[in-house]
């Protein structure tokens, strides 16, 4: 950690030795969801922050990419770093073409660094609407953003709780882009998968052009049991939540690690286990093929082969 930055008081650090998976990813895996933190000496973390991590670098990154069996990754922009993609950016152009970055942008941002975003291999821009996260998201100047970014093919990424969907699926479907939404809409999963909120955010992602991301369960999960110390079938409590969406949406889903998993606060999961938690949502090799490697392609790599 850069002596420059104080991690967040009971920051957790990511998970140093992670298990080799006995689920072995299909060829052309996609890690749809991940970021990286600095290093903070080379990329300052942004003053307006709401919380100091941990150094987790690019060449962090890809070792687990490699460990796990992944072949390409898309790096979302961490909140910890604002405005200010440079660390993305680089990790993505270091990848030498198996990355893909999701940004944060300003509404003030010019055509000229659009296009610069775009061709480093940026495909996304993040609306963030979790309070605990950013000061206010302003629909007017993020519609403005969407608007901008459209004829470039990028997609909008939101990242809301479940609970706030109905006070936001208006603004989102008026977006003139394909939406991705991050961890399921955060559903609260100790309510059925068949209730009436999930029930609302199925709906939504039926009625709009809408891809979901199946990740994150250790967020998400109230029972567990964690993804620690060889648990064969972790988070049992978000499982039922990922297979509805999986088989309602197949062509539309995608998966990620959320690596270095941010603002944790109960425990840090081990990364191979995580994989092993794909066949409990995904449940045959063609829902797997689709969620791992076609969807993500046909949305971050168009035309290209796995």
């Amino acid at each position: 950690m850069d002596s420059t930055f104080t991690k967040s008081p009971g920051w957790l650090d990511w998970y140093s030795n992670p298990s080799t998976p006995g689920f072995t990813l299909p060829a052309g895996t996609v890690d749809a969801h991940c970021h990286v933190f600095g290093p903070g000496n080379e990329f300052p973390f942004a003053p307006e922050r709401k919380y100091t991590p941990c150094d987790a670098g690019k060449d962090q990154l890809f070792a687990l990419r490699d460990h796990l069996g992944v072949s390409r990754n898309v790096i979302v922009q961490a909140t910890c770093h604002g405005a200010d993609n440079s660390a993305m950016v680089d990790a993505v152009r270091a990848s030498k073409g198996r990355a893909r970055g999701v940004a944060t942008v300003r509404p003030d941002i010019s055509d000229a660094e659009l296009e610069r975003l775009d061709a480093a291999g940026v495909r996304g821009v993040r609306f963030n609407f979790l309070k605990r996260l950013v000061n206010a998201a302003p629909q007017e100047e993020l519609a403005a953003i969407a608007r901008r970014i459209a004829p470039l093919g990028w997609h909008v990424v939101i990242y809301f709780e479940g609970q706030d969907l109905e006070g936001l699926e208006g603004f989102f479907g008026s977006l003139p882009t394909p939406l991705v939404v991050d961890h399921m809409g955060r559903p609260d999963v100790a309510k059925p998968a068949t209730g009436p909120e999930f029930g609302r955010f199925l709906r939504f992602v039926e009625n709009n052009d809408v891809w979901v991301k199946v990740s994150c369960p250790e967020r998400l999960s109230i029972s567990g049991p964690p993804a620690l110390d060889g648990e064969p079938a972790p988070y049992r409590d978000v499982m039922a939540f990922g297979r509805t969406v999986v088989e309602a949406f197949p062509d539309r889903v995608l998966w990620g690690t959320d690596w270095p998993h941010p603002n944790l606060t109960h425990h840090m999961p081990d990364d191979g286990l995580l994989v092993d938690y794909i066949p409990h949502v995904a449940t045959t090799p063609e829902l797997q093929h689709k969620l791992l490697v076609s969807n993500p392609m046909n949305l971050y790599w168009p035309g290209e082969n796995a």
